[in-house]
C-alpha cells in the first residue's frame, strides 16, 4: 500500500486502518473523544456567564479572539489542555491586549 510508504510505517503494523488511527492519535492526541469540548467563562465586560465551544484539534495551547454572545465585546480567549483532555479556559478583555494604543 502506497500510504504505508508515505507515512514511513513498518511492515508489521497490521491493518492499514488501525495504522491510520494510530497516526491520528499521535497527531491529534486530544481528538480521541475524552477532551473537553465546552468551557464556561464570565465575560470581562458584562460579567455574564457564557458557554463557549472548544476545539481540541487546534492544539494543546490556543489563543484567539471571540466575541461575547451577550454584549458582543471581543475577548482574548486562552485555552490549554492537560494530558487527560481537561481544558483550562481563560478570557481577558481584548482591548487590554491591543498593541495599537496611541
Amino acid at each position: 500500500m502506497r500510504d504505508r510508504e508515505a507515512w514511513d510505517l513498518p511492515d508489521d503494523v497490521g491493518d492499514p486502518d488501525e495504522a491510520e488511527d494510530a497516526l491520528d492519535d499521535e497527531e491529534f492526541p486530544l481528538g480521541d473523544g475524552v477532551a473537553d469540548l465546552v468551557g464556561e467563562v464570565h465575560c470581562p465586560y458584562c460579567a455574564e456567564p457564557v458557554e463557549i465551544t472548544l476545539d481540541p484539534g487546534s492544539g494543546t495551547h490556543q489563543q484567539y479572539i471571540e466575541d461575547c454572545q451577550v454584549c458582543c465585546r471581543p475577548w482574548l480567549v486562552s485555552v490549554s489542555y492537560d494530558d487527560d483532555g481537561t481544558a483550562h479556559v481563560h478570557v481577558d478583555a481584548s482591548d487590554d491586549h491591543d498593541d495599537n494604543d496611541d
